[in-house]
């Protein structure tokens, strides 16, 4: 699995691209005294903001730009695509220019950091930084995504998380081809009384991806997210130790869906999934990219009758190259 495609929706809203709508007025130049074809409602749509390879523009630029020309009162939800014309770049810059326009985003509700496809930047190259600010600096955001977790060029900076407490952030997911345990703990150490969803793709350690199952012990707990009612621990290498531990966890009863895919699961975290606590509840389980056994398969559809059951992308059981969905 690569990230091939850049979002269609998000938020519940279409995407925007407003750089290609800016390019397309800019190429077609003054016609017949008409101007530029006007932007969408500035609520109805996810606004992406993003440079094009070798861009002559710099993110900020367009960023201003956008400021510029949409009533940003009433914008509800951002995504920032590929802000490095060409080498990849820290998403430092463009967070602070966000940040720093903040007062002018009242009605800011969801924010994805990191559209980027892999044509643009492998997933392991993405170049993060510490995105505490965007929650302390929106307070009324709903919804946070967060990909890519590389550091920069001089080793410094990469994906990082301070510990804090949001009172409004419903979901919330980093997609990386290694997650820092850093960022698991601090993920683990923040109070979210709203959130509903978080999904963490884990990754590998040959791209910073050291989490252990001991940091993910206070999610399986389940007490500091008390709404709480989608968990995704995902893109894992130990995903059997993942599911032996989700068999017994006081989390679980309370869930409305569970996502264990993109990972190395076998035959051995299935059968612990079906022999631990009741999954019947569920609405939904998402086990897709795995290495189970067609009989485990089978039985898992059996023993969970009318779930959302997702055993797509099967791995062969025995291969000796048992591999995560996202890495590089």
């Amino acid at each position: 699995m690569t990230v091939n495609h850049h979002l269609e929706q998000f938020h519940g809203l279409p995407v925007f691209d407003f750089v290609q709508a800016l390019e397309a007025a800019e190429a077609a130049g003054p016609t017949d005294g008409a101007g530029p074809a006007p932007l969408p409602d500035a609520a109805a749509v996810a606004w992406r903001i993003r440079l094009d390879y070798e861009s002559e523009r710099t993110w900020p630029e367009r960023w201003q730009q956008f400021l510029e020309a949409v009533d940003t009162e009433r914008v509800a939800a951002l995504v920032i695509g590929q802000w490095a014309p060409d080498e990849p770049d820290s998403f430092r810059e463009p967070l602070e220019a966000v940040v720093a326009a903040a007062p002018r985003l009242p009605a800011l509700r969801a924010l994805f950091a990191g559209d980027v496809t892999y044509e643009e930047c492998e997933i392991s190259w993405i170049q993060q930084c510490d995105v505490t600010p965007l929650l302390t600096a929106f307070p009324a955001l709903a919804e946070l995504v967060v990909r890519g977790a590389s550091e920069d060029w001089e080793g410094q900076g990469g994906l990082a998380l301070q510990p804090l407490r949001h009172e409004a952030l419903k979901a919330l997911r980093f997609e990386a081809g290694g997650l820092p345990a850093t960022v698991v703990r601090a993920v683990a150490g923040c109070e979210f009384p709203a959130l509903e969803r978080l999904e963490l793709w884990l990754g590998v350690d040959n791209y910073g991806g050291d989490a252990t199952i001991g940091d993910l012990t206070p999610f399986l707990d389940g007490t500091g997210l008390p709404a709480l009612r989608h968990l995704g621990l995902q893109n894992s290498e130990f995903q059997d130790e993942i599911a032996a531990a989700l068999a017994h966890a006081p989390v679980v009863a309370r869930l409305e869906s569970l996502n264990l895919s993109m990972g190395v699961l076998t035959d051995q975290g299935a059968a612990a999934l079906l022999e631990g606590q009741p999954l019947t509840h569920l609405r939904a389980l998402d086990l897709h990219h795995h290495y189970l056994t067609e009989e485990m398969q089978q039985r898992l559809r059996q023993a969970l009758p009318g779930i959302d059951l997702d055993l797509t992308e099967a791995g062969k059981p025995d291969d000796r190259w048992r591999y995560v969905a996202v890495a590089e």
